[in-house]
C-alpha cells in the first residue's frame, strides 16, 4: 500500500516541485524571447526533472506533450522522489489564466508514478457541486489504481472578493471528498504580516481534512520562503512549487546551469524550512 511517505522527506514533510505546467509555461518562455516549441516545454520539463529530482521530495508533471515526458521523468527521478501524474484537462485561452478543468483518464499511466493530482477552480457559484463530484470522482479514480490523490483548489471570484475566506471555504468543502494531500494557495499571496498569514494557515488546517501542503501561483519568488515557513507554522507539511523555484531560470536557453546554481540552492533552503516548521504529515492523519 502507498502511503504519503512516497512523497515525503524523512522529516514527514514535503519539498515538492511542480512542472505540470502547459500552456502558461508556452507564454513564459515566449515572454522570454524562446520559440515556445512543444519540443522545448518537453526539454524544460526534463532539465527541472533531472536537476531538481535529487533534491525534491517529489515531482508532478503533466502527460500533455507525449508519453515520452513521463517516461522520460521516471528514468531521471532518483527513489527518493515520487512521480506524481496530472490528470486535469484546462480550459486556457492562450496568454490566460486557467478558466475551468474537467477530470481525464490517466493516458500514459508509468508503473513509476505513485499520486495523481486534479486541478480545481473554484467559485462560489453554481457548479461547486459538479466541482464536488468531480473530486470524489478523482479521489475514487486514484484509489482504483491504487494511487495517493493530490487535490489542487484554486479559488477565483470577482473583483474584491474575500480570497482568504474563499480559500478556508473551499478547504471544508473539497477536502472531505477522500484525497491524500492538498495542496492550497498561500494565505495573503505571501505578503504582509507573517503572523497573519499564520492565522489564515491555522484557519485552513482546521478546515482541512488531510494533510495540505502550498502552492507558489500567485506569490512573489522573495516572498515565497517566509510565507512558507509561516503557512507551515499554522500547519502547513511542506510545499509543491513550481514557479517560486525555477522562474528565475526561464531566460536561459538551456536552463541546465541556472537551475543548478539557483534553482537547486533555494528548494534546499525551502527544504530547511519545512523540515524545522512543517508538520509531519501522520501527525495530521494517517493514510
Amino acid at each position: 500500500m502507498i502511503t504519503l511517505d512516497a512523497l515525503a522527506r524523512p522529516s514527514g514533510t514535503f519539498l515538492m516541485v511542480a512542472m505540470d505546467q502547459r500552456e502558461s509555461l508556452r507564454t513564459m518562455l515566449a515572454g522570454h524571447g524562446h520559440d515556445a516549441t512543444d519540443e522545448r516545454l518537453v526539454g524544460f520539463k526534463l532539465a527541472v526533472a533531472r536537476e531538481l529530482g535529487a533534491h525534491a521530495s517529489g515531482l508532478l508533471i503533466d502527460d500533455e506533450y507525449g508519453p515520452e515526458v513521463v517516461a522520460g521523468a521516471a528514468e531521471l527521478l532518483p527513489a527518493s522522489c515520487g512521480l506524481i501524474l496530472a490528470v486535469d484537462a484546462l480550459r486556457q485561452p492562450p496568454g490566460e489564466l486557467v478558466e475551468d478543468t474537467e477530470l481525464a483518464a490517466p493516458r500514459n499511466l508509468h508503473p513509476a508514478v505513485v499520486a495523481l493530482k486534479l486541478l480545481v477552480i473554484w467559485r462560489d457559484d453554481s457548479q461547486r457541486e459538479r466541482r464536488r463530484e468531480m473530486s470524489l470522482a478523482f479521489t475514487e479514480l486514484a484509489q482504483e489504481h491504487e494511487l495517493l490523490s493530490v487535490l489542487e483548489p484554486v479559488v477565483r471570484g470577482p473583483e474584491g472578493f474575500d480570497r482568504e475566506a474563499a480559500i478556508v471555504e473551499a478547504a471544508a468543502e473539497l477536502s472531505p471528498t477522500g484525497c491524500d494531500l492538498y495542496k492550497c494557495q498561500v494565505p495573503l499571496e505571501g505578503k504582509g504580516d507573517p503572523a497573519e498569514i499564520t492565522r489564515w494557515a491555522e484557519k485552513i488546517d482546521a478546515a482541512t481534512a488531510c494533510p495540505w501542503v502550498v502552492l507558489s501561483q500567485g506569490v512573489e519568488p522573495a516572498d515565497f520562503p517566509a510565507a512558507v515557513e509561516a503557512a507551515c507554522k499554522g500547519g502547513a507539511s511542506g510545499i509543491l512549487a513550481g514557479r517560486a523555484v525555477w522562474t528565475a531560470v526561464l531566460p536561459a536557453d538551456d536552463p541546465t546551469e541556472l537551475l543548478r546554481q539557483h534553482s537547486v540552492p533555494r528548494l534546499e533552503a525551502l527544504g530547511a524550512i519545512v523540515d524545522a516548521h512543517g508538520r509531519p504529515w501522520r501527525e495530521k492523519g494517517a493514510t
